[in-house]
């Protein structure tokens, strides 16, 4: 009877390295401007306050402050970024110059 070889070993055997996705800074983490909070595919997580949303749909930090996750209304977990006391936010810096 004639066998066929078990076959593949040259076909199979290769993966693609993992993104690296996921929250880097977590809840109460300080951060400062221009920090990566969260790499994502999509919008998983929406921006809040403070934070700015990147063209493949990073949330960094836009001030120095701590990192805040908020459940809203829809289900969605929004990022957001807290001042620290003592510190002028964004906004702030902008209207009295």
């Amino acid at each position: 009877m004639a066998h066929k070889k078990a076959g593949g070993s040259s076909r199979n055997g290769r993966d693609t390295a993992g993104r690296r996705l996921g929250v880097k800074k977590f809840g109460g983490e300080a951060v400062v401007a221009g920090n990566i909070i969260v790499r994502q595919r999509g919008t998983k997580w929406k921006p809040g306050q403070n934070v700015g949303l990147g063209r493949d749909h990073t949330i960094y930090a836009l001030i120095d402050g701590k990192v805040a996750f908020q459940r809203k209304a829809e289900g969605r977990v929004h990022v957001s970024v807290t001042p620290l006391p003592g510190k002028t936010t964004q906004d702030e810096v902008s209207r009295s110059g």
